[in-house]
């Protein structure tokens, strides 16, 4: 049964109630007075007493009723809609988007272990893959559109205006080198390599180009020498002494080749910062990124090759995408499951993002909500508020005519104890 139908059918119930005490008054009115007569009239006065004055008030929410001195105080909903509108949005505010009560459901509901839950079952990482998927073809679709990517190239050539490359670049590699870091990258460099000269293919290759260079070179020399055994010995010599030499810097911190490297970065670093040279090749290199037609003929190609890719996937029956979110769902539930201290504090980011956030669209959720009851007409406004509560409301309407029913019957049967005790008191 729909709202309408549930509304109309308590109305009827309602002044169904109201015609039955009215009928009840015109039959007794009629009738020879009597004790159960004189009680069934009293009884129906009461109820239709009771069943008007619950009326008027059921009415006098939605609609004006024209009484003299008091419609005023009628339509009350319609007549305060604004303020209706700023209480709905002060209290889903107050009551659900406070920071603390999002940060409290968070960490109570513990989202992350409902999460993996969640994921461990194969039906549902389908249904999120499917959504997923489903959604590609409108975001391609948004940035295939002419007027989106223009937006995408403008922000980005206004970005790539803005950045002073040399600058950037050398900023990011002090941050590198701060704290001696780039030492460890030499130290890293040197162990590959020691590792990459002592491989038999290596060694192979540098005797290859002993030999070649003793042909070429000292071609006389090269028929009387032992040239196999001369390049595979210097092969070793050269591996060895490289080998030696990155041991030495890697166990000796105050290394001279260590102090040189330094002073190389470090004079690297301020041509970055200083070089007029330097800051010329940067944007250069930015007029390349925004006006090059072969950059960006490159990359409008290779983003339709992507695209082309993922449309075809999506349209296939065992596509990739779709078993690649599958796996990552699935790998997401048995890490989060696994691992109880990484919920925890999965828990506690996402509650310190509701404190953060929950301000911003605490403000942007109350002020939608009160501007969208502002704009309602103020008829639909009733209509849908009677929708949705009138039902209960016309209940009130049933009570009063039954309860009016009920007092009359009351005041009746006190009346004539009264009566009869007056007439005990004074025969």
């Amino acid at each position: 049964m729909s709202k309408e139908q549930e509304l109309r059918r308590s109305k009827q119930l309602a002044l169904a109630l109201l015609a039955a005490a009215a009928t009840l008054f015109v039959i007794t009115s009629l009738l020879p007075r009597g004790f159960w007569v004189d009680g069934l009239r009293a009884i129906s006065e009461a109820a239709m007493v009771g069943a008007l004055a619950d009326w008027f008030a059921v009415v006098a929410l939605f609609r004006k009723v024209p009484i003299p001195f008091i419609s005023r105080h009628t339509a009350i909903i319609p007549n305060n809609k604004h303020r209706i509108a700023d209480n709905l949005a002060g209290f889903v505010d107050e009551k659900f988007l406070k920071p603390e009560s999002l940060a409290a459901v968070i960490l109570k509901t513990d989202p992350s272990t409902h999460v993996a839950e969640w994921l461990q079952q194969p039906a549902n990482r389908s249904y999120l893959a499917a959504h997923l998927l489903r959604l590609l073809p409108e975001i391609l679709a948004t940035i295939d559109d002419a007027r989106i990517q223009q937006l995408l190239r403008d922000a980005l050539n206004t970005a790539i205006g803005k950045l002073d490359l040399s600058r950037s670049l050398g900023t990011l590699l002090a941050g590198l080198t701060r704290d001696g870091r780039h030492q460890e990258l030499l130290d890293d460099g040197m162990v590959a390599l020691i590792g990459l000269v002592n491989r038999p293919a290596t060694r192979e290759l540098i005797a290859t180009q002993i030999a070649a260079w003793l042909k070429r070179e000292h071609a006389t020399m090269e028929l009387m020498l032992p040239t196999e055994w001369i390049s595979e010995s210097g092969a070793s010599m050269i591996a060895k002494a490289l080998q030696n030499l990155m041991e030495d810097i890697a166990a000796d911190r105050e290394h001279k080749l260590r102090i040189k490297f330094d002073g190389v970065v470090q004079r690297f670093l301020l041509r970055l910062e200083s070089d007029p040279a330097f800051a010329a090749k940067g944007e250069d290199f930015k007029r390349y990124l925004r006006d090059g037609d072969t950059f960006n003929h490159y990359i409008s190609g290779l983003w339709g090759s992507v695209r082309d890719w993922i449309k075809a996937d999506i349209a296939r029956g065992d596509s990739r995408l779709n078993d690649g979110v599958m796996q990552a769902a699935g790998w997401l539930s048995e890490e989060l499951l696994r691992h109880p201290a990484m919920r925890a504090s999965l828990n506690q980011h996402l509650a310190g993002m509701a404190r953060t956030l929950a301000p911003a669209f605490s403000s942007f959720f109350t002020r939608h909500i009160s501007d969208t009851v502002k704009a309602w007409d103020n008829q639909d406004l009733s209509r849908q508020i009677e929708l949705n509560i009138g039902k209960d409301l016309q209940f009130i309407r049933v009570n009063g005519t039954l309860v009016g029913g009920m007092i009359g019957l009351l005041l009746y049967i006190v009346a004539q104890i009264m009566q009869w005790a007056g007439s005990y008191l004074h025969p």
